[in-house]
């Protein structure tokens, strides 16, 4: 007979590894605080300054401008073409597509299947920032460039990455943080990501199981582990939404567990970005905790989890 999610849930809670963010396993939506750190290292570990870890403690984001340069972003644009090229009616199945269209939307595991993405993610701009905010040795947990295309991009429903990754990769703690690298300039009417500040302080637990094989279709359109209304609204009277808007070559560093998500784009103009996850080497992924099985290696890596270092 199957076993359901729920009772590999319970199965787990009272196993060696107690879930203490429980999720896809109630009835009812609940708002549970945050019970793990949110900066892990200071101001000897890293680049950033005290005002710098302070604003990412606070909102759960950090937006810095002119990081990269025009020439590096348009050598990363050149390989985002070339990319789109290569995938064009491909099948693989880490290349992801618009819901109702052709348009790639995005293409996964670009830190180990194409070579510049693949030292983008050892550059010191980005992984000593990782390493200083998660206080650790770090590794690509996820890694994928969005393209957000012009007139046919979709939107991005509200959610935490982490409640995802938790739920179905096995990530055990908020222990990870994500780097969008905007490879064009970042608009709010361009669907530009949109975040609430100080989400990250609580975890919203979600309802609905997690049907088999949920990211074939959650890729496109994510349906289970989205947050309820109810929910989103309390988060936002608490923090608002903020749009960071700025131009390429900047970068946006956001907390595993900050909610955020994106509008459609109707505008000709292209919102795209190279997408890699950092998560501590300390916090490396279980067993799924609400799903039947763990998602696939281009997803959510379990096997190529050495530290990253500089090139």
């Amino acid at each position: 007979m199957a076993v359901t999610v729920r009772e590999l849930h319970e199965t787990r809670q009272t196993g060696t590894h107690t879930d203490i963010y429980p999720t896809r396993v109630q009835d009812e939506a609940r708002i549970i605080p945050r019970k793990d750190p949110i900066v892990y290292g200071d101001i000897d570990d890293g680049p950033l300054g005290q005002q710098e870890l302070s604003r990412y403690e606070r909102d759960g984001f950090l937006f810095l401008t002119g990081l990269f340069s025009e020439s590096e972003v348009e050598m990363y644009r050149r390989e985002l073409r070339r990319l789109d090229a290569r995938a064009d009616n491909s099948k693989r199945p880490e290349v992801i597509t618009e819901p109702g269209s052709e348009s790639i939307r995005s293409i996964f595991s670009i830190h180990r299947n194409d070579d510049l993405f693949g030292r983008l993610c050892r550059d010191p701009r980005v992984l000593d920032v990782a390493q200083q905010l998660l206080g650790s040795d770090v590794y690509v947990h996820q890694s994928r460039v969005n393209y957000k295309p012009g007139f046919t991009g979709k939107e991005f429903y509200w959610h935490s990455d982490f409640e995802t990754w938790h739920a179905e990769d096995g990530m055990p703690r908020m222990r990870a943080v994500s780097c969008s690298i905007l490879l064009t300039d970042n608009k709010a009417f361009n669907g530009a990501l949109m975040l609430i500040p100080g989400s990250h302080r609580h975890f919203i637990s979600c309802v609905g199981e997690t049907p088999e094989d949920n990211h074939l279709s959650s890729l496109k359109a994510q349906e289970v582990g989205v947050p309820d209304q109810e929910s989103l609204s309390w988060l936002v009277q608490q923090g608002g939404i903020h749009v960071p808007e700025g131009p390429a070559g900047s970068v946006l560093f956001f907390e595993c567990n900050t909610m955020h998500g994106s509008n459609g784009n109707i505008t000709p103009l292209p919102r795209s970005n190279a997408f890699f996850v950092f998560n501590s080497m300390e916090n490396r992924l279980q067993a799924p905790y609400a799903a039947p099985r763990h998602r696939p290696q281009w997803l959510a890596e379990r096997d190529h989890t050495r530290a990253l270092r500089h090139l």
